[in-house]
């Protein structure tokens, strides 16, 4: 993995844009945090920590996509979460990182240096907010897990990029797959068939158009909803 530190992504950028306690000058060690902080790229698949490192930094997605994933004992793969712009992540409650995380497309990552993070209560109080919309996003997918059909699993997945999309793109309705159909399955908890057989049964209802193996066309908003909240 080769990854390039650049301070000067972070001459006038504005992390956790928005939140107005950042601009408090030294309250709480927050100089001390935005200080010490370095902007690293990473190519597309590159790992940026496994899970059993030191979680010495607190990391802020700058741009790009993440996944957070645990191993089983057998090799297993379960994807936990996906991360996109603002998100932050590689809390630990203890001294070790209690996942891997790898990127899906090339992306930069904004770190802070933990020791000063936690003396910074402004810095913790913005973390707690941005781990609040997380945290709905984990309870959603807990019940896309726990009580969906691969149909709706893969129909919620495909909805839930498309609203994350919105505004950003020229065509709105267009899904850009940054993730394999791997990493889907490990993602919705399915297996590599499920995923693709879900995605050629919307193909064929007319809910969906696949343009290519990395693009996807919802041609029907209102069945893909229908399928979505179908829990």
């Amino acid at each position: 993995m080769n990854t390039v530190v650049d301070r000067s992504l972070l001459q006038g950028a504005t992390p956790f844009g928005g939140c107005g306690v950042l601009g408090a000058d030294g309250v709480d060690g927050m100089d001390d945090v935005l200080r010490t902080a370095c902007v690293s790229r990473y190519g597309q698949h590159d790992t940026i920590f496994f899970e059993g490192d030191r979680a010495e930094t607190v990391c802020q997605l700058v741009e790009g996509a993440v996944m957070l994933y645990k191993l089983l004992p057998d090799g297993r793969r379960q994807v936990v979460e996906l991360l996109g712009p603002g998100d932050v992540f590689g809390f630990a409650q203890g001294e070790f990182r209690d996942s891997s995380a790898e990127t899906l497309t090339a992306t930069r990552v904004r770190f802070y240096d933990r020791r000063h993070a936690e003396r910074s209560c402004s810095f913790q109080r913005v973390i707690a907010r941005q781990m609040l919309v997380q945290l709905e996003a984990m309870h959603e997918h807990a019940v896309l897990l726990g009580r969906m059909s691969a149909m709706e699993r893969v129909a919620r997945f495909l909805l839930r990029l498309a609203v994350h999309v919105a505004g950003e793109a020229s065509e709105p309705e267009v899904v850009r797959l940054s993730m394999t159909r791997q990493e889907i399955a490990d993602y919705l908890g399915l297996t590599i068939e499920t995923v693709s057989r879900s995605f050629s049964e919307l193909r064929r209802r007319g809910v969906i158009v696949l343009e290519k193996q990395d693009r996807v066309r919802i041609a029907n908003q209102r069945a893909m909803e229908d399928l979505a909240i179908a829990c």
